[in-house]
């Protein structure tokens, strides 16, 4: 069974989410949670920094937060990532639903 809780916590008001970003995918989107991950897929290649600029566009869109308050903590060129979103006022139903899972 994956482990929700290292998937995603909170510390104080910031979000950190541990992603493994498959880049190159078909869509742009949300995958399951694997592991202590969470599965995200990218359209963007790994070339160039554009995979991690989608990733940060991407959640600063889902989270409703400004790109400038995603960062990215560790992985800037590997695909395991952790990310931090500050003060998000939104969170999307996937991440929900795995906070709620860790108790």
């Amino acid at each position: 069974m994956p482990d929700a809780s290292a998937a995603c916590r909170w510390q104080g008001d910031t979000l950190v989410v541990r992603l493994r970003v498959q880049p190159r995918a078909s869509r742009t989107a949300w995958g399951e949670l694997r592991d202590r991950h969470i599965k995200l897929y990218l359209t963007a290649p790994p070339v160039d920094g554009k995979a991690n600029a989608a990733l940060t566009a991407f959640l600063g869109k889902e989270f409703g937060v400004a790109k400038s308050r995603v960062e990215l903590l560790r992985g800037k060129s590997g695909r395991e990532k952790v990310v931090a979103i500050h003060a998000p006022p939104k969170i999307p139903s996937v991440i929900q639903e795995i906070i709620r899972a860790s108790g």
